[in-house]
């Protein structure tokens, strides 16, 4: 019993005499205070004393792709906070390479009879990947929710941000300051989010800066990983190309891109100008601050709690893909193109 106590305790970030408390039921302990223990119980493979059970609607599980990026602990957050607030505790499933995967992870929750499973940038996002694991959850009646990423054939709801207009956004603030070669960094073809990002990125090129579309492919790198590592080795070669400008699939790449192009001796805005992805947090306190293309992850969160919440209460939810609007946030990684960058004055820049 004090072996479990101490368990808990840590687990949960107060003391063995709170954890007791609420393992009996006693009053005197605050909602949250309450809710971080029994979602301890349930993290630790415990199971919740007979008289728990009544305070608990039930477990939910949050499937993330990863924690180093910033912005999926951001999104567990509000999730876990919604959900909360519901009386629900959410079972936060974590993949790192070589690791559970994400599969076997729902095996994991489906044995624990979780009420349901919200997915962030899963197998969905993967255009390859087999949709028969998410039509198999559904045909259970399993209320999931996907969020970044969309399987027409899933009857289920999706959310996402748009990434189309998150480059769109991007390139026309770059091409707003002078910038001609604007290239994209982002992470592999197959998934959806970077294809819509290509998508806006190139529709974006033509139409404001007329860029031919034959000069296109050479301004696009894509990387493995959306990391700061992944960052360095586009951004490298996209250098190599002459770009003056960057648009980055994350603000991990973003900040890779600064490192490939301080260590050509570059200046970042003076010589090249760099936009995330993401808006994460602190990314405002980077050198130089950051400029970036927020993306609305409390809005998003809260509408697939809500989306979840409103199938496991039986009320259904449509099987339809609900699309959240990005925000260009301008800090200090850009700054107007050289003179020996601008174009000629018979190749002036459109304004949208």
């Amino acid at each position: 019993m004090r072996t479990r106590l101490a368990d808990l305790a840590a687990q949960a970030g107060v003391s063995e005499a709170t954890v007791s408390r609420v393992l009996n039921d006693k009053p005197g302990v605050a909602a949250e205070t309450r809710q971080a223990v029994l979602t301890a119980l349930d993290v630790l493979g415990y199971e919740r004393p007979a008289r728990l059970r009544k305070h608990s609607a039930g477990l939910v599980g949050l499937v993330v792709p990863e924690l180093e990026n910033p912005i999926f602990p951001m999104f567990a957050q509000v999730a876990e906070s919604a959900l909360a607030q519901h009386g629900y505790t959410p079972v936060l499933c974590t993949q790192t390479p070589g690791g559970v995967t994400e599969d076997e992870y729902v095996e994991m929750l489906l044995e624990r009879s979780v009420a349901g499973i919200i997915f962030v940038s899963g197998l969905h996002a993967d255009t390859t990947s087999d949709p028969g694991r998410y039509r198999r959850l559904v045909a259970q009646r399993l209320p999931i929710v996907l969020v970044n990423g969309y399987m027409p054939e899933i009857e289920a709801p999706f959310i996402s941000p748009d990434e189309g207009v998150a480059a769109e956004l991007a390139v026309s603030h770059l091409a707003s300051l002078g910038h001609r070669r604007i290239g994209l960094v982002t992470g592999p073809r197959r998934f959806l989010p970077v294809q819509r990002r290509l998508a806006g990125w190139r529709g974006a090129m033509t139409s404001l800066l007329d860029t031919p579309e034959s000069e296109l492919d050479e301004l696009v790198a894509l990387s493995l990983w959306f990391s700061v590592e992944g960052g360095v080795a586009a951004a490298t070669r996209l250098l190599d190309r002459g770009v003056t400008g960057l648009v980055c699939g994350s603000d991990l790449m973003a900040l890779g891109a600064i490192r490939a192009a301080r260590q050509r001796g570059m200046t970042v805005p003076g010589d090249l100008s760099v936009v995330g992805y993401d808006d994460s947090p602190l990314i405002a306190f980077t050198d130089p601050p950051l400029t970036t293309v927020r993306q609305p992850v409390g809005q998003m969160a809260s509408a697939a709690v809500g989306a979840l919440l409103d199938q496991i209460g039986g009320h259904g939810a449509p099987h339809s893909e609900y699309v959240f609007a990005p925000e260009l946030v301008v800090r200090a990684s850009t700054a107007a193109a050289s003179q020996a960058q601008l174009p000629p004055p018979n190749q002036l820049v459109r304004t949208a």
